[in-house]
């Protein structure tokens, strides 16, 4: 089992030790008012003056944002709708109800939960209602982008799973569909576990699907970063497809606030989902943060195909503007990308890692990532960096801001004008985009 670098836990401690020393020459206002001025010198950095790329970000609606701080986040809502622990939560089943039936109603399902305080969480109640310690689980590799999630360092190996390998092309970037087969029938998995965090294209459900019933195993699909995309129409239909059950973060591409959803259509797996759920990974479950998902959800009922066919539009724009400036973006034989990310091999301009850190210096926010001829092992140091377009997407820029972007890039990579240099440059052009689109406050 993976564990914690004693680097990694040297260095927190650092950190931990120098704040401990600040924090005893200050009083308790003053360690109050330390607190509001790193949230306030955060949300003029990122909020104002940078272009963030991170995939996993996204900005919500102001409505979202003030439902988060509203008198329901006081409020506990332990239990089922119209079966709680408490008394006094006659308003909450109300708003619970209306949550799941909006998320139903988005996509297309016959059952969907709210509950979880994560995507991980998400993920944790499949593997606690579908798998025994023990099970075969076939999922991607984490070089092919396969999330912790589905592998022995996350919730699959706490479950005590056997982790296989799912066949992946690293060309093509998607699933070897043959290799697949051959691989299925010899491992007999359990569970088939689509979740990674690097997607450019959509994965061969149906002919996956075929294979899973074969072998009596369950199909899921990890939707984190395309649950926006799903719900807009951008991506394939999972459910419609075959995947047997679609969990995903509210705070992704669905731009909605930090949380998870599972959504299914079979009434037979409700009994083991849901107590998996309750009591099992949520009780009092931040109905503030449910008030501010349904208020998401309804803003992606309304405004969500044009939103979300703009991020993808955008992904292919960006990744296009990079490969013209020279850069090495994955898969532009067919395309770049048929989603919210792009994926750039940075080797030869030092690396993800080292990018990233430049990156950011001139106000462009990115992450280092795998790619898929990377090792487990290059976890830290790793070849590429990863691009995502849903928060540029809903502050209002377009194709033509993409080619801005990669030129900000290109600068800072290519031509080697100082990052600082072209920091005040990219904070210029961020004044002109500071206002939430694609919802009903805008």
């Amino acid at each position: 089992m993976t564990t914690i670098s004693k680097t990694e836990i040297r260095i927190t401690e650092e950190i931990l030790a120098r704040t401990g020393e600040m924090l005893a020459r200050l009083n308790p206002e003053q360690a109050k008012d330390q607190v509001l001025g790193i949230v306030c010198q955060n949300e003029e950095w990122r909020g104002r003056q940078c272009i963030n790329l991170l995939a996993p970000e996204a900005l919500m609606s102001p409505t979202a944002r003030r439902l988060l701080s509203s008198e329901l986040s006081q409020r506990a809502g332990e239990g089922e709708i119209g079966n709680r622990w408490f008394a006094g939560t006659r308003y909450i089943d109300e708003l619970e109800a209306l949550c799941v039936e909006l998320a139903k109603r988005l996509f297309r399902c016959h059952f969907a939960d709210h509950r979880m305080v994560s995507g991980m969480v998400s993920n944790t109640v499949v593997y606690f209602a579908l798998t025994q310690p023990g099970d075969a689980v076939m999922s991607l590799p984490k070089p092919a982008g396969g999330h912790s999630s589905n592998r022995l360092d996350g919730p699959a190996g706490l479950r005590g799973c056997r982790i296989v390998d799912i066949p992946f092309d690293p060309y093509e970037m998607t699933v070897d569909v043959e290799a697949f087969r051959r691989e299925a029938e010899r491992v007999r998995p359990r569970l088939i576990a689509l979740g990674s965090t690097l997607t450019l294209f959509p994965y061969p459900l149906r002919e996956m699907k075929e294979i899973a019933v074969e072998l009596g195993a369950h199909l899921y699909l990890d939707g984190a970063h395309q649950l926006g995309l799903i719900a807009g129409g951008q991506f394939q239909d999972a459910l419609g497809e075959g995947a047997d059950v679609l969990t995903g973060s509210t705070g992704k591409t669905l731009s909605g606030p930090q949380g998870g959803l599972i959504l299914w259509n079979d009434p037979a797996l409700t009994g083991r989902l849901r107590w998996a759920i309750f009591p099992g990974m949520a009780a009092t479950h931040q109905i503030n943060r449910v008030a501010a998902l349904a208020v998401s959800l309804a803003e992606m009922l309304a405004f969500g195909q044009a939103y979300m066919a703009q991020i993808v539009a955008n992904s292919q724009r960006l990744a296009a503007a990079l490969h013209t400036r020279g850069f090495n973006v994955l898969c532009a034989h067919k395309g770049y990308t048929q989603t919210h990310q792009v994926a750039v091999h940075v080797a030869e301009h030092g690396g993800g890692y080292a990018v990233a850190e430049r990156l950011a210096q001139a106000n462009i926010v990115v992450n280092k990532n795998l790619m898929p001829d990377d090792t487990p092992e290059n976890w830290d140091q790793p070849s590429g960096i990863r691009l995502g377009t849903t928060e540029v997407t809903r502050l209002g820029m377009k194709e033509a801001e993409m080619e801005q972007i990669a030129d900000f890039i290109h600068r800072v990579l290519v031509a080697g004008v100082p990052p600082q240099q072209v920091a005040i440059d990219v904070a210029a052009f961020r004044e002109g985009f500071q206002t939430v689109g694609y919802c009903f406050d805008a």
